[in-house]
């Protein structure tokens, strides 16, 4: 057996997640640094009813919900972009929130742990959720981020 094991600090073996613009309009690709966490969501909704000839409830799989949750510790570019005119990277994570940009993101689950080559999972999505925080406890801005996702996901 070979567990996914991303390994982190080791170069080819970590998380990573690369954003890209999916209409084509903006260039370049934004590499998110500092993830904390990631949590890659694939929930199938399900329709139930009941019937007065069954016993107990009835339910039948409907379409999927995804999305993928993370936290991060804030890097000024990243969140409000570096200001390069034209480029995912210079419109930052917040403008790319609020303008509703709609991303490609390939996200690296890290190499096997007997050393084999690791699975990207990728798919769209428009980036939600962001809710920067710091306290004393916490002296950096830590932020929730989803990518709510639009349509399956793919392996390669």
């Amino acid at each position: 057996m070979a567990y996914i094991y991303p390994a982190p600090g080791v170069t080819g073996s970590e998380v990573t997640l690369t954003l890209s613009d999916n209409s084509g309009t903006l260039t370049g690709d934004l590499v998110m640094p500092a993830l904390q966490d990631v949590t890659v969501n694939a929930a199938n909704d399900v329709f139930t009813w009941t019937q007065l000839d069954e016993t107990a409830k009835l339910q039948v799989a409907t379409t999927s919900t995804n999305s993928l949750a993370m936290n991060l510790v804030l890097d000024q570019d990243t969140f409000f972009g570096t200001g390069a005119a034209g480029t995912l990277a210079g419109q930052g994570l917040f403008d790319s929130s609020v303008n509703k940009t709609l991303v490609d993101f390939d996200l690296f689950l890290g190499k096997t742990s007997s050393g084999g080559a690791g699975k990207t999972l990728s798919g769209s999505g428009y980036i939600t959720g962001l809710a920067p925080t710091v306290s004393a406890d916490a002296p950096v801005w830590v932020s929730p981020i989803t990518i709510t996702v639009t349509g399956e996901y793919t392996v390669a």
